[in-house]
């Protein structure tokens, strides 16, 4: 940690209230976070400023998107699309009778009533979905990750560039306040330097490990079988394929793509970074063998260069849908002065400083020593460091809370479209999306080819 940063911190510390190192309590001391002043909660919009959306699949994430996005004023689901008929008539039942529904994605890019798209489709399909909608002319909000394959990226980001449209990934992690809070914390010094970010995601249920409910009616008349395929492979209609089909690499990215995606996102919003230079994965297929070819276990260890934002430093990432020790997650950012816990519920930050000055006694040499030279050291070692403090002291914790109420998945939205109302510019565009997606990626190579994958986060491709 530089000097300059520790003397900022320490300033902002004590201005603040926290816990400084040497304090000897060990309750920690706790403080809300504030919720930004959201001016357009109770706006009116007239008909002409209404955001109006089409949402293109409308599975789990599909719904979810959707009822989060109307959350906010001036919002409406205006059309839904879906390849089985059955989630039609649900759009229809939960967002009204007068929605426009079709099987047939174009269908919505080509009416001039919708101003947006959310795509919520299998991952094999966001490429080609977005670059259509751009073409089209609609702002795109696409659910993470961002491509099927790392190859798809580039051309997703010139995509953008060339339509001068509003793009959003959907990690909604980049609108979070423990996120943005943890990117100032750390940018004022409060763990010092980062040396290792310990991230998991771990389940232990079987909707956990998307064995999701299949409906009874599924078969040729209600599910569009060939559109789903699509650039896939061919194969014949396969009920359990459509509607799990994160289990399948044909058309999902595994757990790192699902859920180290979300992981990469908010740690990137936190260092300023373009993402690692070397990715090894590990796992296999331990449990679920029901026929599908996603690991249920996924590891990562990853490589950071220093670069200006940020210094060296390495994370191990893993999921595990076989937990038993019941499932559960953790973000914690590790550094030279403490340790950083991010959770849903906010943000825990020890502080507890490296022990970098001599000592002696306890597990040491001295004790080896004979006795007169033990008394020559103990003299020697009292007389050097006589006006130095070399006892460590405790550790002091402090936890900021996220409000009571503050919904992350809206807030998210709310940035998408005050986007495409020309209000504000994206964090979380496709450069962004590419960049956490790809690493996300990567470890899958990693694991199926048995070596490291090289990254070049700045430019965007393999190495």
């Amino acid at each position: 940690m530089s000097q300059q940063n520790r003397r900022k911190f320490l300033k902002k510390a004590s201005l603040g209230g926290l816990l400084l190192f040497g304090a000897s309590t060990s309750k920690a001391e706790e403080k809300l976070l504030q919720t930004p002043v959201d001016e357009d909660f109770n706006k009116k919009y007239s008909p002409n400023d209404t955001v109006r959306l089409g949402f293109i699949g409308c599975g789990i994430q599909g719904f979810a998107n959707a009822r989060s996005a109307i959350k906010n004023p001036g919002v409406e689901v205006a059309a839904a699309c879906d390849l089985y008929t059955g989630r039609l008539d649900r759009m229809k039942e939960v967002f009204g009778a007068g929605i426009f529904t079709t099987r047939d994605f174009r269908e919505i890019l080509n009416r001039k009533d919708i101003d947006a798209v959310c795509i919520s489709t299998s991952d094999h399909w966001h490429d080609h979905q977005l670059k259509a909608a751009l073409a089209a002319g609609k702002p795109v909000y696409c659910e993470k990750p961002m491509m099927h394959h790392i190859d798809e990226g580039l051309s997703m980001v010139e995509a953008e560039r060339k339509s001068g449209l509003p793009v959003q990934i959907g990690s909604q992690r980049a609108s979070g306040l423990e996120t943005l809070k943890a990117k100032e914390l750390l940018e004022s010094g409060a763990i010092g330097d980062l040396i290792l970010a310990d991230i998991r995601s771990d389940r232990n249920s079987s909707n956990g490990a998307w064995q999701y409910s299949i409906p009874t009616d599924a078969g040729p008349e209600t599910v569009d079988w060939d559109a789903f395929l699509g650039d896939a492979p061919k194969r014949p209609f396969d009920k359990t394929r459509f509607f799990r089909w994160r289990n399948y690499d044909d058309y999902g990215t595994g757990v790192a793509g699902d859920l180290f995606v979300h992981l990469f996102t908010a740690l990137h919003i936190i260092t300023s970074s373009k993402g690692p230079s070397k990715i090894y994965g590990t796992g296999g297929l331990r449990f679920w063998k029901d026929g599908r070819d996603a690991p249920d276990v996924t590891l990562g260890l990853l490589d950071y260069e220093k670069c200006a934002a940020h210094p060296a430093f390495n994370v191990q990432m893993r999921v595990n849908f076989v937990d038993g020790s019941g499932g559960g997650s953790h973000v914690n950012l590790i550094g030279t002065e403490g340790m950083m816990t991010i959770g849903y519920d906010g943000i825990t930050v020890k502080s507890n400083p490296v022990q970098t000055q001599p000592s002696f006694g306890g597990w040491d040499s001295y004790d080896t020593f004979s006795e007169k030279q033990q008394a020559e050291f103990k003299k020697w070692f009292e007389s050097e460091y006589a006006d130095k403090n070399y006892q460590m002291k405790s550790p002091a914790e402090i936890k900021y809370t996220i409000p009571q109420g503050f919904d992350t998945h809206k807030t998210h939205w709310k940035v998408f479209t005050d986007a495409v109302r020309g209000k504000n510019k994206i964090v979380e565009d496709t450069a962004f999306g590419l960049r956490a997606a790809a690493p996300s990626l990567a470890t899958n190579v990693s694991m199926k080819m048995g070596k490291p994958i090289l990254w070049d986060g700045e430019g965007m491709k393999l190495v």
